[in-house]
Order: structure tokens, then sequence, then C-alpha cells
């Protein structure tokens, strides 16, 4: 590969993905109180365990974009070594890290003013945009140039689907996305909602079903309905530290479509302080989002 693909943490590609392809991440933070943490370190393995535990127990908990000291850190080494980047970014409806990764690279364009420097807003979030990377990283090592990947990506990118169930209304409720009154109401008569991210890049409800099996095989009605049925397809999986729920879908879309190709991974704590425990996210190649 003639250039560099970077990408930030709330991609959430595993951590043997990331190994595979060398690829470098630009971290987002999460606070629990008032100590800091990086949601992604190069070199340690990934598990949110402890993290969900404690905002099981409704520790406070918030998130910041990435910094223009992280940014800078991934970023202008790989300028000053003089190889092109692409940086595939976090929606910029959900979050100000693909507007300071852009200003960044808008910075080192003036110092590398032969480079390419590109950036694409992936208008998805966790492995949604784990996967519009994952597509990148295995086009470019077929060969393709970096303008040939920027098309692509930016040309497929809405056929990256993405569907969402939440267990916990609360935290929904804490990021302001759902009315205290709703809340209650869901969690009192076992409701669960059906999420996906549109074509703004937004996090939007779909619909509500009542129990959360009912929830986990929406997704795979919905994934039935919208997925290209082209083998090999990739396909990923986050959860909130719900294992065993994200086996079942799993292995539900296995039985009911055929498709081997499954990744698992946490969903990460940035995206995690609001979406909560018990949060599981489907992503695949569809007709359209």
């Amino acid at each position: 590969m003639k250039f560099e693909i970077i990408t930030d943490s709330s991609a959430n590609l595993t951590d043997s993905l990331i190994e595979k392809y060398d690829l470098k991440i630009i971290s987002l933070s999460y606070f629990i109180g008032e100590e800091e943490y990086l949601s992604y370190k190069e070199g340690v393995k990934t598990d949110y365990s402890e993290f969900y535990a404690r905002i099981r127990k409704k520790e406070e908990a918030r998130t910041s974009l990435a910094n223009y000291e992280e940014c800078m850190r991934v970023l202008r080494p790989i300028a000053e070594s003089g190889r092109d980047i692409l940086y595939i970014g976090f929606s910029s409806a959900l979050s100000g890290t693909f507007q300071n990764v852009s200003n960044c690279m808008q910075e080192l364009r003036t110092k590398h003013p032969d480079q390419k420097l590109l950036c694409v807003d992936s208008l998805s979030a966790s492995m949604g945009e784990g996967l519009l990377v994952y597509h990148a990283l295995e086009l470019a090592q077929r060969g393709a140039t970096i303008e040939e990947t920027l098309e692509w990506v930016e040309n497929h990118k809405m056929n990256i689907c993405q569907w969402f169930t939440v267990d916990d209304l609360f935290f929904l409720k804490r990021g302001g996305r759902l009315s205290g009154a709703a809340a209650l109401a869901g969690s009192l008569l076992e409701i669960k909602p059906i999420l996906h991210i549109d074509e703004e890049g937004r996090l939007v409800m779909v619909s509500k079903v009542k129990g959360r099996k009912k929830s986990l095989n929406a997704l795979i009605e919905h994934m039935e309905e919208t997925v290209v049925k082209i083998k090999p397809q990739k396909i990923f999986i986050a959860h909130g530290d719900c294992l065993e729920d994200a086996q079942y879908l799993a292995d539900g879309i296995k039985e009911k479509l055929g498709l081997e190709d499954i990744e698992i991974n946490y969903v990460d704590p940035v995206i995690g302080v609001h979406s909560g425990p018990g949060t599981i996210a489907l992503f695949y190649y569809g007709k359209t989002r």
C-alpha cells in the first residue's frame, strides 16, 4: 500500500484486524468522574469489561472528541515520512472529531503541499465506520490508489447498514436522546428501541419492540430486507459487554442467511457512555441504509 489509511477509535475494529493492516488509530477520550481515559491504546488488548461494570453502577461518565495533540501524534509522523494519508472518520453528526482531524490535516497540507492528505466523513458510527475502513484497506491492499480508494468509499458509504438496539433506556435518556418519562415507561414495559444510522450520519429511532429477544430478531429481519447477498461478505457485530447476545445474533444470521464471515467486538467506551451496557449493533453491506 503506497499510502496510509487511518481512522479513529470509534471504528471499534478488532485487535486482530488492526494488527493485520498495521492500522493507525486516533483515540477519542472518556471520563469517569474526573479521571480521563483514552478509548484506544496501541498495543493494549481490547477489554472494556471494567468500563461497563462501572457504568452499570451508573457512575458519572462523559466523553471528549479527539484533541489536537492526539490527532497530531498520529498524523504528523506519517506526513513527515512523505506518505499520503486517507483518514476515514466518525460521523460528523455525532462528534466533532472529524472536524478536528480535518483541521489538523489542513495545517499539515501547508507544510507538505505535494502530499495527498484526504479526509472522508464516514457518516457512520462504531463498527459501521469500521466496516467502511475495512473495505478501504482491502481495496488498497489489492493495489487501488488513494484516489480510487477515496472514490469507492464516497460512492459506497451509504451501503453500510447500521442497526442497533439497547437494553437500558437510562443511557439514551442521560444523553438527551429520550425523555425521562419515555425512558421510565419503556423500562417498565420492557420496551426496546430499534435504531439505525441514517444517511446524514445521525442515530435515529425506527421502531420499538417488547422484549430483548424480539429486539435482536428485529435486527436480523432488517438485515434480511436490505442485505446484498454476496459471498464472502464481512459482517460486524458490536456489543456493550453482552457477548452472549452478540453470539445469538451471529448464530441467527448464519442460520437464516448462510453468511459466515462475522467479526464480534466491543462497543468502545466513547459510544458506550451514550448507548450503555447491553447495546447490540449490526453492520453489513446492503442495498441502502
